[in-house]
């Protein structure tokens, strides 16, 4: 009988610990997940400055150019 108590006390043991390193992992796995959505978040935010960044610039860059006059279109002959 004490052998079976000492294995059952064993596989408690056991569980028990296998319990805490899941919840360890766990809480490690939580972090990183959490650390790469914020690297996301950062990096889309930056990208996005540099986008607006640029179409504002390209608009300037637009506005600044001259403005051609249009050009007059010759009647077509052939419907005359």
């Amino acid at each position: 009988m004490a052998n079976v108590s000492k294995e059952a006390l064993d596989k408690k043991a056991n569980s028990n610990f296998k319990k805490e390193e899941r919840a360890k992992d766990a809480k490690v796995g939580a972090a990183a997940y959490e650390a790469e959505g914020r690297a996301v978040t950062v990096k889309t935010a930056r990208l996005r400055a540099i986008r607006l960044a640029k179409e504002a610039a390209d608009k300037v860059e637009e506005a600044a150019k001259p403005v051609k006059p249009p050009t007059q279109k010759r009647p077509n002959r052939s419907l005359l």
